[in-house]
């Protein structure tokens, strides 16, 4: 069974999401990791940039293929866990920890409410 923490969002597309203060810190959730196997590579994108609702920010390869990460919401990337560039295995490892990809400022926070809670998630990947 795949580790899917109370208290944060999720996403069909198997990206989690934790509201920290005015920000959301987001990454893949223990299903994808588990899904990728092992993770090799991130392409990261640069603090600063801002992207709509399901843009793609980056892609995740693993020795068994590559896989793009969206943004759940519309908002501009405030942080990049530089980490993964040369320790990718974090995802892997700790994905709701060390294996954060991103932080960003929502341009509606309140949209957080209509993403998947953890009950959902666990329903939507049949857990």
């Amino acid at each position: 069974m795949s580790d899917v923490p109370e208290g944060q969002f999720y996403t069909k597309e198997h990206e989690w999401i934790r509201v920290e203060g005015d920000e959301v810190v987001i990454g893949i959730t223990d299903h994808a990791q588990d899904a990728l196997t092992d993770i090799v590579y991130i392409e990261l994108p640069e603090s600063g940039e801002v992207y709509d609702d399901m843009g793609e920010f980056a892609i995740v390869e693993s020795v068994k293929s590559a896989s793009p990460i969206f943004a759940p919401l519309a908002g501009e990337i405030t942080a990049v866990n530089e980490a993964l560039e040369d320790t990718p295995e974090l995802m892997n490892q700790d994905p709701y920890g060390e294996g954060w990809i991103i932080r960003m400022k929502l341009n509606d926070p309140s949209a957080v409410s209509g993403l998947m809670s953890a009950a959902d998630y666990k329903a939507e990947i049949g857990e």
